[in-house]
């Protein structure tokens, strides 16, 4: 069955009049003919985000990057146990909603995917993660950032990002130390991943000597922000931190250009994405951005797949894609250490994986939050993000330019 866990069953042997007793032990089959084809094992792979609405760019790029990575896999023909796996891809569409997110994942569980890519937000990854849990499937996120996913203790919960306990502590600092902020302004979207990295910015910015002077909210399905950022121009920022996706980020740097309200712009990695250019033009210029990871041509093998997948999508990548890839990829290697597709018997070899991926080296700590994961501070310069800082990452001090 398409998307099932591949079990090879035993055809049994119609029972001769006069022929051997219960004890009697059964022939094995024989082995293939040399020449003869190789039995085929399906493998399905799951990859949820955001593919409808306004998020959809992102959940677009992570499911190419996954479709990517398996069209490779199968074009290595890799083998296990004698059978050549076939990696089939199912993608799902949780539409970003925290409510939907159970619902795809259990579309998954019914179906026995043998491991899952996703989900994107952090609103979704967190809820969907204890039905893979309760089925048994490995899950890697290749972007939700919320430390609660890895605290809850789920052995088959994995991201490959840092999260926003270090995202948002290296935003506060760089805030406060960088930016020598006086008066700083925060507003966040209410979802677990802008809240829970806003809280943090909050309190490392405060800890390294920054005042905030606003704390507001909004929603991750608003666009007109002018209320709140009137109320805030009121309080003379000379920072303004926005918690939140891009799709949000574009429509309220134009509106702060219209109020003429000339505070630095920051953001996580939600607006960090090639798409704000679109959504927010030339208002754009001069935002700082933080990302969980190293800039696409920094990363070991980022400017080999940065090619290739323009090449075969026809755009740029635009957020998470090389995390997706390798996401997919490490799930391949633990199956091979472990000889097996069953997700119970590779996923002992998935949390003590060393893989060096695209993105950088993955290995996972207890919780399955990756190891030394750095962070980037990226300026929107000219319509393209410039990378500014990187702290942190394998063996290495700040580095910053």
């Amino acid at each position: 069955m398409i998307g099932s866990r591949f079990c090879i069953a035993a055809t049994a042997a119609l029972l001769l009049l006069g022929a051997g007793g219960c004890g009697e032990e059964k022939k094995s089959q024989p082995a293939p003919k040399a020449g003869s084809a190789a039995q085929t094992l399906n493998v399905t792979i799951g990859v949820v985000a955001p593919l409808t609405g306004p998020q959809s760019h992102i959940g677009k790029d992570l499911e190419n990057a996954v479709r990517l990575a398996a069209e490779d896999a199968n074009a290595a023909k890799i083998s296990i146990g004698g059978s050549v796996l076939k990696f089939q891809v199912m993608a799902e569409d949780d539409q970003a909603d925290p409510k939907m997110a159970p619902v795809v994942a259990q579309k998954l569980a019914d179906a026995k995917a043998n491991a899952v890519v996703g989900h994107f937000n952090s609103g979704t990854t967190i809820p969907a993660s204890k039905i893979y849990s309760d089925a048994g499937i490995p899950q890697i996120s290749p972007s939700a950032t919320n430390p609660k996913y890895t605290e809850q203790g789920f052995k088959t919960a994995f991201r490959v990002v840092a999260n926003d306990n270090q995202q948002g502590k290296v935003v506060g600092e760089y805030i406060a130390t960088n930016l020598k902020s006086k008066a700083l302004a925060i507003i966040d979207d209410r979802t677990a991943y802008g809240q829970g990295v806003a809280d943090v910015v909050e309190k490392s910015a405060t800890a390294a000597g920054a005042k905030v002077v606003a704390r507001e909210y909004t929603t991750d399905k608003s666009t007109d922000f002018k209320a709140i950022l009137t109320k805030i121009k009121g309080r003379k920022p000379d920072v303004i931190f926005f918690g939140g996706i891009d799709t949000q980020a574009g429509p309220m740097l134009k509106q702060m250009k219209g109020l003429g309200i000339t505070a630095q712009y920051v953001g996580a990695d939600g607006i960090q994405s090639t798409e704000l250019f679109k959504l927010g033009g030339d208002a754009v210029e001069g935002t700082l951005a933080s990302f969980p990871g190293l800039p696409l041509d920094r990363m070991p093998q980022g400017k080999g797949f940065g090619e290739r997948y323009r090449a075969k999508w026809n755009q740029d990548v635009v957020l998470y894609a090389p995390q997706g890839y390798d996401a997919f990829n490490v799930f391949i290697e633990s199956m091979k250490k472990a000889g097996s597709t069953e997700p119970a018997k590779f996923l002992p070899e998935l949390a003590r994986i060393d893989y060096g991926g695209i993105t950088g080296p993955i290995r996972f700590d207890e919780k399955g939050d990756i190891k030394d994961g750095p962070i980037t501070m990226f300026k929107a310069v000219g319509g393209k993000w410039v990378a500014v800082a990187t702290i942190g990452g394998p063996g290495s001090a700040a580095e910053k330019k």
